[in-house]
């Protein structure tokens, strides 16, 4: 596959656990670096991911009018991917609020342009549609297209997070290489 945009696909990673170096944070960076793999194979060119995890953040910070450093290269790295992995633990039923929080400070269509892959870890098996039905809406109500179905992982299921991840890539991988290909068409279009 070639693409008319030259250069790597710039793949970024939010982790919006609030807990630092959480377990959330490991899966979704050996997922990253899975999808990462086999999009390659597919013949996308696609970036290095770069990791944005809410927990580093001055979580004071997010909100203020005047923004530090790292959050504006946060909300940078977020908005200027053309891949963007969103993870969060499942907490209370549904993603963290320091994830909402970040999204919220988004402009209208901040993701426009965005291909976004949610993904959500869960204690229990009854959150498993967590993914489907509050953080893939929160991403397609910020612009992002989100073409594949979201990646739900169970803490049962860490101790062979590998074969998940690959079963799931392996569904995943012509969707997402076929749309990141064509990347500069108008459904992609950051208007």
């Amino acid at each position: 596959m070639t693409s008319v945009d030259s250069g790597p696909v710039p793949f970024t990673v939010l982790v919006g656990n609030p807990r630092p170096r959480s377990r959330t944070r490991g899966v979704v960076l050996t997922a990253a670096e899975l999808l990462r793999e086999r999009l390659v194979e597919a013949g996308v060119e696609l970036a290095a991911p770069t990791l944005v995890d809410l927990a580093e953040l001055p979580a004071g910070l997010i909100v203020a009018e005047d923004r530090c450093a790292a959050v504006r290269e946060a909300y940078a790295a977020v908005t200027g991917a053309t891949l963007l992995l969103v993870a969060s633990p499942t907490y209370k039923g549904s993603y963290t609020g320091l994830l909402k929080l970040f999204l919220d400070l988004l402009p209208r269509h901040g993701l426009a342009g965005t291909v976004a892959v949610p993904m959500m870890t869960a204690a229990d098996r009854g959150h498993r549609h967590a993914v489907e039905s509050y953080l893939r809406p929160l991403l397609v109500a910020l612009g992002a297209a989100v073409p594949t179905a979201g990646l739900s992982v169970l803490e049962s299921e860490f101790g062979a997070v590998e074969r998940v991840l690959s079963t799931w890539s392996a569904g995943a991988t012509p969707a997402l290489g076929g749309l990141l290909d064509r990347r500069s068409r108008p459904l992609l279009s950051r208007a």
